[in-house]
């Protein structure tokens, strides 16, 4: 047996030892109140015996029947007493022993989820403990540890993938900073524009990471935002059907809404169309951004909101950072909402179909 699994072992023995102690202590105790309870009842049923003998024997014989009442009470409540006190410690050794079997049958998923959880890591998340059994405290504990596992192995996941694309996204325009630089400077108005937008690529990139891992972090302050209003001030041309007030941050949500327009703008065709629509109240406020634009494979859809993905046929090396997506769900989820799109067909002109539903406290009276 593992090292690992001995301590396992020891653990779950030392847990069992003290619930078969307790088991035992807890019948001993009760016991002994109750042998004590018995012998006092008992004793005054003696006395009372021996009261009717004297009654019985006449004045004559008062001191003889006194003795005999006495001999007699004290053989029978020794006896009892004596007979008792080991009935208490058999059965008390036999409930120690029946704790410990009870213990083992209780601790024994217990054991099972260690030594599963012992064979998990970072690289190997996908296992799950998968108890099974009755709906009671031990299922809904390992039922919880695998909601776990299952969000730090998404987790753990995006990390992998975020990493890999950040690393090979930052690489391109290095590279082509290098080549510019190898060619040389002297007068050249070409190599000066294309460092200068290669420059304002990773400007672009890096503000983009920061916003990514601002929204990602969460709301430090939240204060009541008319959403419709955001919304009006970043797209004029917004069709508002409902005002609700989301509580949360108002440049991350003007951030979120620029991000949507400016995306579907940037992936349009030409004398394409967008049309962005705020609905509802509370407790729910809906927006809706749809244009025209090249068709995305329904299941490359959601690969969209991934850092750094776009979709086929899109340029690497365009005015985008790849993150626009990215940071609409991360600003979505940071303020309890979700963000997800369809793609829209040929026949519809092509482009996706982005909603954002966000919570919202009340509705807003002009």
């Amino acid at each position: 047996m593992s090292p690992s699994g001995t301590g396992c072992l020891g653990a779950g023995s030392t847990v069992r030892t003290r619930i078969a102690l307790v088991y035992g202590g807890v019948f001993l105790v009760l016991g002994a109140l109750l042998l004590l309870v018995v012998n006092l009842l008992v004793r005054a049923g003696t006395d009372g015996e021996k009261e009717a003998i004297v009654a019985r024997a006449g004045e004559v014989a008062v001191v003889e029947a006194y003795r005999i009442g006495d001999d007699v009470g004290r053989a029978a409540n020794e006896q009892m007493l004596m007979w008792s006190c080991l009935a208490l410690l058999v059965i008390a050794c036999g409930a120690v022993v029946v704790g410990w079997w009870t213990a083992g049958r209780v601790l024994r998923p217990v054991h099972e989820m260690t030594a599963r959880a012992r064979r998990l890591s970072e690289r190997d998340l996908g296992g799950r403990l998968a108890v099974r059994g009755p709906d009671d405290e031990l299922k809904e504990l390992g039922d919880t540890i695998d909601a776990l596992l299952g969000r730090l192995e998404t987790a753990f996941d995006s990390q992998r993938r975020f990493i890999a694309n950040a690393s090979h996204e930052l690489r391109t325009p290095l590279a082509t900073q290098r080549a510019a630089l190898q060619v040389g400077l002297d007068e050249d108005c070409e190599v000066r524009r294309i460092l200068l937008d290669t420059n304002r690529h990773s400007e672009r990139l890096l503000d983009g990471l920061l916003l990514l891992a601002r929204g990602e972090r969460g709301l430090a302050e939240r204060e009541d935002v008319p959403f419709a209003e955001v919304v009006a001030e970043e797209y004029e041309d917004v069709a508002v059907a409902g005002d609700g007030v989301v509580r949360g941050s108002r440049v991350l949500l003007r951030q979120l809404v620029r991000n949507l327009v400016a995306n579907a703008v940037a992936h349009n065709v030409p004398g394409g169309t967008v049309d962005v629509r705020v609905h509802g109240g509370a407790p729910t406020v809906v927006l809706t951004v749809v244009n025209t634009g090249p068709v995305v494979p329904p299941d490359e859809v959601e690969s969209l909101f991934e850092p750094f993905r776009r979709g086929a046929g899109r340029d690497r090396t365009g005015p985008g950072a790849g993150l626009g997506l990215s940071i609409v769900r991360s600003i979505a989820t940071a303020h309890g909402g979700t963000a997800t799109a369809v793609a829209r067909g040929a026949g519809e002109g092509g482009g996706l179909v982005v909603t954002v539903t966000l919570p919202a406290t009340v509705t807003r009276r002009s």
